[in-house]
């Protein structure tokens, strides 16, 4: 079982204002504060979000690294009022041609892209 995952950030308020208004309407909670990060907790597991004064460089999900989040999110239903909520709320849809089969036809889910390139997979059951 995953323990936690640990994201370093350029923006602390950019990531609040978009992984954690996704975690948040997930059912995660925040977890952890201090004045360089927020962490919200599901169950045993957590991610962070750190604006860490170590940063060397922006975030490029192409490179050797994290790729993306991929979190379950219920429903069809769920992905697409979470999707949209996501949207209004500053992230971007890719894949947009093949939303919401852009993982295969029989997998339904939005890939999700925030401005500092963090990548969410909201994923139906």
């Amino acid at each position: 079982m995953l323990h936690h995952v640990e994201l370093w950030v350029p923006d602390l308020a950019r990531a609040e204002a978009t992984l954690g208004r996704l975690f948040t309407a997930l059912g995660w909670t925040e977890h952890q504060r201090w004045s360089a990060g927020v962490s919200w907790k599901h169950g045993e597991t957590y991610v962070v979000a750190e604006q860490s004064p170590a940063l060397t460089g922006p975030h490029d999900r192409r490179k050797a690294g994290l790729n993306h989040l991929a979190l379950h999110a219920g429903t069809r239903a769920d992905v697409d009022r979470l999707t949209e909520q996501a949207v209004a709320g500053g992230w971007r849809l890719m894949f947009a041609d093949r939303h919401p089969h852009a993982g295969g036809p029989d997998h339904y889910a939005a890939f999700l892209e925030n401005e500092d390139g963090f990548e969410v997979e909201l994923v139906a059951r």
